[in-house]
């Protein structure tokens, strides 16, 4: 990608994609895509339409340096970008917060069919907010309830807030900092949600490189995984209302262990959902 001759917008995602696959990175075109969109200020469908367009060397100077970054370093490109999209929204994300993954997007999907009246009062508490999409997704769907979102990290939370603002949902939702259910604990909800770090610490070695990026905290608990849904699950009784939903996000491989887990906390009434790969990822309690 030498910047003596002229690149086409084609050549140079040609180019980054085959540079990218031989990196091992599984979604080198659409990294290729995502970066040149960036470096050229346009949407990703203005490339096609803009294939034969020469790029202007300041432009393949900018370009160079966030494939540099994605390539040698791995710096996952939503870092790269600061923003990332879940449920259709916009979020801003840094190094402070989990990149928001499709994954959880079931979690949303799975609070939603449990209330499916988007005009029903509810009372609904995230803990472990991070960038807020969770959060924010539920107060773009359900306008009436009152959504309440706790977070440890006080860099993270600020990052949930600056969402909130930037998406118009301020006034919909508070951030509380603090530890799990600290913050809350003189009150209750009819919905609990949770994407606490569920990675055991053990797997860290053989963990994709991007994510070495992303905050440390928010990834591992222990070496099963479990620690912090153990104590959530110890927790959480005095904040949920009488009749009211606990749902989890986790590895597919917990679902049973964590099944147990919440039916000897006395949530006994359980429904499993479903990630876009088919694999077991929240379960939804009462």
């Amino acid at each position: 990608m030498s910047g003596d001759r002229s690149w086409s917008v084609l050549e140079l995602l040609q180019w980054t994609t085959k540079h990218f696959e031989e990196q091992g990175i599984e979604s080198a075109r659409l990294d290729a895509e995502c970066l040149l969109a960036a470096a050229l200020q346009v949407k990703r469908l203005q490339l096609y339409l803009d294939y034969d367009k020469p790029v202007q060397e300041q432009e393949r100077a900018q370009f160079r340096e966030l494939v540099k970054r994605r390539a040698a370093e791995r710096v996952p490109v939503a870092y790269l970008l600061g923003t990332k999209e879940f449920w259709s929204l916009s979020l801003e994300v840094t190094s402070d917060v989990l990149i928001p993954r499709p994954d959880t997007e079931v979690l949303v999907a799975a609070a939603l069919e449990e209330y499916p009246d988007a005009e029903q009062s509810l009372r609904v508490l995230e803990v472990g907010t991070g960038s807020g999409a969770v959060a924010l997704a539920l107060a773009t769907e359900r306008p009436q309830a009152r959504v309440t979102a706790t977070e440890l990290s006080k860099a993270a939370l600020e990052v949930g807030i600056r969402n909130a603002d930037q998406l118009g949902l301020a006034a919909s939702l508070r951030f509380l900092e603090g530890d799990l259910f600290a913050p809350v604990v003189e009150e209750t909800f009819d919905m609990i949600l949770a994407n606490l770090p569920y990675v055991p610490e053990n797997q860290e070695s053989s963990l994709a490189p991007e994510l070495k990026h992303e905050p440390r905290a928010a990834l591992f608990s222990g070496p099963d995984g479990l620690d912090l849904l153990r104590r959530f699950l110890a927790e959480f009784r005095p904040v949920l209302a009488q009749g009211g939903v606990v749902l989890l996000e986790m590895g597919p491989e917990q679902m049973d262990e964590v099944s147990e887990l919440c039916r000897a906390a006395g949530l006994s009434e359980q429904t499993r959902h479903r990630d876009i790969a088919g694999r077991q990822r929240v379960l939804c309690a009462r």
